[in-house]
C-alpha cells in the first residue's frame, strides 16, 4: 500500500470492491453506473488509480483486493492519530468525545478492548 489516501468517491468505489470480491470489472462498472452515475472508463480510471496504489487487482477482468477494508482503515486510522494527536490515543478520545457522546454500548466495547490488551 504505498498511498493510503482515498477521496470520498474512491472510499464508496472502494467498498464495493471489498464488499464483492472477487468482482468483475463488468459488475463494476454497471454498480458505477447506477451508483455513481459514472461511464465505463471513468470506473475503469478509478479502478486503474487504486490498483497502482497496490489495494486491489485486476487480473483478466477479475477485482480482487491486495489490502483487506479493515487494514486500510487500520492504517489510515493510526496515520490519522499520529498526525494530528502526535500518536496520542487518549488525546484523540478526549477530542472525539468532546463533541459527541459515546453510548454505553460504545463504552463497554472500549472497556471489553481495553481488558482484552491488559491480558495480552
Amino acid at each position: 500500500m504505498s498511498d493510503y489516501q482515498m477521496g470520498a468517491a474512491e472510499s464508496r468505489f472502494a467498498d464495493i470492491i471489498w464488499d464483492n470480491e472477487p468482482v468483475s470489472s463488468a459488475e463494476l462498472c454497471r454498480q458505477s453506473s447506477e451508483l455513481f452515475k459514472w461511464k465505463k472508463s471513468t470506473t475503469y480510471t478509478v479502478l486503474k488509480r487504486l490498483c497502482d496504489k497496490g489495494l486491489f487487482q485486476n487480473n483478466k477482468g477479475t477485482v480482487t483486493s491486495l489490502v483487506s477494508k479493515q487494514e486500510f482503515y487500520s492504517v489510515r486510522s493510526e496515520r490519522f492519530v499520529d498526525e494530528t494527536f502526535s500518536g496520542s490515543l487518549p488525546a484523540f478520545l478526549t477530542a472525539f468525545t468532546s463533541r459527541k457522546s459515546l453510548t454505553s454500548e460504545e463504552v463497554d466495547y472500549l472497556r471489553s478492548m481495553i481488558a482484552e490488551y491488559e491480558e495480552e
